[in-house]
């Protein structure tokens, strides 16, 4: 009996030693094989490549992008209608805000802001976030001053316009900020640029300086 035990153990250690050596590549059975050798691809492949591989055909691109006309589910149902160009630019001042400061709320928006905008435009809209400084930072194009007239006076829509798209030196924010936060960041510099100045009050004032002019 006692030789009987010895033999199991010396057999039990000599299949450990075997079992247990470095240069195994056979992983044994899989248990979930669709999970363990996966037909993986490159997450940014261009469209043509996927296409071309023969896993690949007959499956959805989700690196395509959206239909146009389409929206992500949960996103807004009023789909922005103008296009990225000097026409939509200008179109885009119809286009009405559906958010006020009294239907969002405040502190998120205000949080939004500083994330996304405070830091060029400045935690008090006037331009001088911590990448200008007084022109001492290191961003070498002074950010828009949001609490001047000019600013003041711009329509939610084209606000709405130069967010979704970029404009000038900014980029879009289209893809941080989703429809309704996007607005809700509008609402909110609304709210802080205060009444806005009238455009007649300044075509006066114009006026009236030329007609001073010898």
């Amino acid at each position: 009996m006692k030789r009987i035990s010895i033999i199991a153990i010396v057999v039990v250690a000599v299949a450990s030693i075997v079992g247990c050596k470095d240069y195994r590549r056979n992983p044994g059975r899989a248990y979930m094989p669709d999970m363990a050798y996966s037909r993986a691809y490159e997450t940014y492949a261009s469209t043509e490549a996927l296409m071309n591989n023969p896993n690949y055909k007959g499956h959805i691109n989700y690196n395509a992008k959206p239909v146009a006309g389409t929206f992500a589910r949960g996103e807004m149902l009023e789909v922005y209608p103008y296009q990225n160009d000097s026409l939509g630019y200008i179109q885009s001042a119809q286009v009405k805000s559906p958010f006020t400061v009294a239907n969002i709320d405040v502190k998120e928006a205000e949080r939004l802001y500083l994330i996304n905008c405070g830091i060029c435009h400045g935690a008090k809209l006037d331009g001088n976030g911590p990448l200008w400084k007084d022109g001492n930072g290191p961003y070498g194009a002074a950010p828009k001053n949001l609490m001047s007239d000019e600013l003041k006076k711009m329509a939610e829509g084209t606000m709405f316009h130069s967010l979704t798209y970029g404009k000038g030196q900014m980029g879009s924010y289209a893809s941080q900020l989703n429809v309704k936060q996007r607005w809700m960041v509008i609402a909110y510099i609304k709210q802080k640029q205060g009444p806005a100045v009238a455009a007649t009050d300044v075509t006066v004032a114009d006026t009236t300086a030329k007609a001073a002019k010898p």
